[in-house]
């Protein structure tokens, strides 16, 4: 079973990540969050004398700088002086060089909203009459870009690395302190502490080039960093590295001191245990409250460090907002880091030191009691953020937060799962009892019988080492026996020579005189018989002794071979055990599925982050509305229908298209688009693109992207049509993957 489940795991994590690629990469620009809502002049409107002044007001307070308000004549060429002023409130203004001559200006923004996103926008107003003009104001904000996502990457991998950092942290303390000393929790959380501190580092150096140019050149301009130094979001910044700072230090005592204050706590406590196996006396509850004290102040003050530069901090009752936001963000760090860390301890922890049922069952405390303070803080976040209840779908920031709501809803659902597993570990405690007692008896039975194998070799070895001995022994008796035979053999030898030598002196004597005598050989016999009879070397005893250290050598290294194969053994059969336990495999199933949707879900929470309020960007509709409301010049036809018939040349390919433009002149206007089939039904067609051409001035094609409303129909909001004119609209209706056209028809604009 286990070597499946690995490849299983693997292909998950990978589709996990590439959904949350996919949410980040294909997310739409950031829309800015502080919107346009009027201008003196107004947009596209046609005034008879030149202004002396530009007011531009915004849905909140901007922070500007020497360019961030920049007028430019016909030619291209800059008419206004002096720096951006704030007569009042969110209406901001810059002068103009007097003597201005008729045509068409353009204004060019590019602010950075009070909650730190970048705004960018032009328009135009005309002296006199419109006139042909130079300028070309890019579409790309300073938030698009490689600039842009970088930036945007940062902040995922920013709140991610918050959320693993204190909701790994929280787990050890309230939920498993053994996990203190397990190698890989400790390894998840310095992976979060590593992760925020580089993302902080990266948005601090991005920030300037963020907000300004967008450029990748500029990133490293220590002028524009200096500029961020002094903003408030820099100061943000600059605070989250500081409680990092901070963070480290907790992080040292938590898997040092508490680490080895957490070797005598046992990994599985009672049910009736409510603690987080906090039983080491006075000095370790102390450490503990300790750590718990302070880890909730750094992390506090990590979250206030977006609460106090972002969404809360500005709009309806900041003042309530940041607070909620911090709470906000540390119940999402709980559950979502806690839940990390658990799916670390079910697929990591060692044998010896497994993740119980008791710490799970502490876990999904903590777990509920973090949704249920979501719901309330979200609740109050999103009437703040949408003010009303059909922002949920005329917004795109409404649209997020129900895909938001959807998936904590899964994670919810996914949740409950785990805590049914949870209840079924508990249920099988007893069964779990009797298979450790019978794994116990096994053990025992396996270990005597090693005892007796071993008391078998030690007998063997024994046997071996007398009768070495006795054979030495009986070696050295033969020698011994050798020796006297030939120290007989010798001494008789000996007397035989000297029995011979008296007999022959007695001959001597008889002869006469003058004969010599003879030589005395049987001394020298006598001599070699001596030096024959050398006893031999007792090389017996030698050879027993180097055969029995030999044997106790070899007797040691099977031992230590034999420990070792056991202990592997027994680690590998418990952890095969431990894996094989349908309810232990279903629980990381489960936890593994809701820590899949919480990456999702982190992807989108950040996307959700860089996207305009509703309650902003319908009170910039409206207001923008009215502004266009009022500037009209009564030169216009009013609405305007367009009914185009169409033919792809495909199956399907045929119907009508119509385009509404309303109120068809010089400014912001609305577009709508319908497609029937030839019987005049609605129909749904794969793509629809807009492009308008005003071929007199040289002005186009502006291309428009509606967003699909429902069957048939398509809508876009602030179409900017910059002078009246004989326009053409192009429409391209594609119908299928190789099936296209385009139709045209000219209006009457302005």
């Amino acid at each position: 079973m286990t070597q499946t489940i690995a490849p299983r795991v693997r292909t998950l994590v990978l589709l996990i990540l590439a959904v949350a690629g996919a949410l980040l990469a294909g997310a739409a620009p950031v829309s800015a969050h502080a919107a346009l809502t009027g201008s003196d002049p107004a947009q596209g409107a046609v005034v008879d004398t030149a202004p002396s002044q530009v007011s531009l007001t915004f849905s909140e307070p901007i922070a500007v700088g020497d360019d961030s308000v920049r007028v430019l004549d016909p030619k291209g060429e800059r008419v206004d002086k002096g720096d951006p002023a704030n007569p009042s409130g969110t209406t901001y203004s810059v002068r103009l060089v007097s003597g201005l001559p008729d045509g068409t200006y353009t204004v060019a923004y590019q602010v950075v909203s009070a909650d730190s996103h970048p705004v960018a926008g032009a328009f135009t107003f005309s002296i006199g009459a419109p006139s042909e003009t130079t300028v070309s104001v890019s579409a790309q904000g300073s938030d698009d870009g490689l600039v842009g996502w970088l930036y945007g990457f940062g902040r995922y991998v920013s709140y991610a690395g918050f959320v693993v950092l204190a909701g790994g942290a929280a787990f050890v303390l309230a939920c498993w302190a053994p996990g203190a000393r397990v190698r890989a929790v400790q390894r998840l959380v310095v992976s979060g502490w590593l992760a925020l501190t580089s993302a902080t580092l990266g948005l601090l150096m991005l920030r300037g080039s963020y907000t300004t140019s967008g450029k990748v050149g500029d990133v490293f301009d220590l002028e524009l960093l200096g500029d961020v130094l002094q903003t408030k979001t820099g100061a943000a910044l600059v605070s989250r590295l500081l409680l990092l700072a901070a963070a480290a230090l907790f992080i040292a005592v938590l898997f040092g001191a508490y680490a080895r204050t957490a070797d005598a706590v046992e990994p599985d406590r009672d049910a009736e245990d409510d603690g987080g196996g906090d039983d080491g006396g006075p000095d370790k509850r102390d450490l503990t409250f300790g750590l718990a004290l302070g880890g909730t102040v750094v992390a506090a003050g990590l979250a206030a460090s977006w609460a106090m530069s972002e969404h809360a901090s500005q709009g309806l009752q900041a003042g309530v907002a940041m607070p909620v936001d911090v709470v906000h963000l540390l119940a999402v760090a709980a559950w979502l880091g806690g839940l990390t860390a658990l799916l670390v301890a079910l697929y990591r922890a060692p044998v010896e030191t497994p993740v119980g049922r008791d710490a799970v069952r502490r876990f999904s405390r903590l777990a509920f009691g973090s949704v249920v303070t979501l719901a309330v803080t979200g609740v109050y976040q999103s009437w703040r953020q949408l003010g009303s209840w059909s922002a949920f779908t005329d917004t795109r920031y409404g649209q997020l937060l129900l895909v938001k709501i959807a998936l904590v809803a899964v994670m919810v659902a996914v949740a409950f799962l785990s805590r049914r597993w949870t209840q079924r570990l508990a249920d099988a405690r007893v069964s779990e009892a009797a298979e450790e007692a019978e794994r116990t008896e096994a053990t025992e039975r396996a270990e005597e019988a090693v005892r007796a194998e071993e008391a078998v070799r030690a007998e063997e070895a024994v046997r071996a080492k007398e009768a070495v001995r006795a054979e030495a022994t009986q070696r050295a008796e033969e020698g011994v026996r050798a020796k006297e035979a030939v120290r007989v053999k010798a001494t008789e030898r000996a007397n035989e020579a000297v029995r011979a030598e008296a007999t022959e002196r007695a001959k001597e004597a008889k002869q006469p005189a003058g004969t010599a005598p003879a030589e005395a050989s049987g001394t020298s016999e006598v001599s070699e018989a001596s030096m024959a009879v050398e006893p031999p070397k007792a090389s017996g005893a030698s050879d027993a002794f180097d055969a029995e250290k030999a044997e106790a050598g070899q007797d040691s290294v099977r031992a230590a071979q034999l420990a070792r194969q056991r202990a592997a053994a027994e680690a590998a059969r418990q952890k095969r055990l431990r894996d094989a336990d349908p309810n232990r495999f279903g629980l990381r199933r489960s936890v593994l599925a809701e820590a899949g949707v919480a990456v999702v879900l982190l992807a989108v929470t950040t996307v959700l982050t860089q996207t305009e309020p509703g309650r902003t960007e319908q009170d910039a509709r409206a207001a923008t509305a009215a502004s266009s409301s009022a500037s009209a010049t009564g030169q216009g036809s009013g609405a305007v229908s367009l009914t185009m018939p169409f033919d792809t040349g495909g199956k399907s390919g045929k119907g009508v298209v119509s385009i509404d433009l309303d109120p068809a002149q010089a400014g912001d206007n609305a577009l709508h688009v319908y497609v029937e089939g030839p019987d005049g039904t609605p129909v749904d067609v794969p793509e629809v693109k807009i492009a308008l051409t005003l071929a007199a001035q040289n002005i186009g094609p502006l291309p428009v992207a509606p967003d699909h409303v429902t069957t048939g129909h398509w809508s876009a909001s602030r179409v900017q049509i910059p002078m009246a004119g004989d326009w053409k609209v192009e429409v391209t209706v594609r119908t299928s993957d190789i099936d296209q056209v385009t139709v045209s028809k000219n209006a009457q604009i302005g």
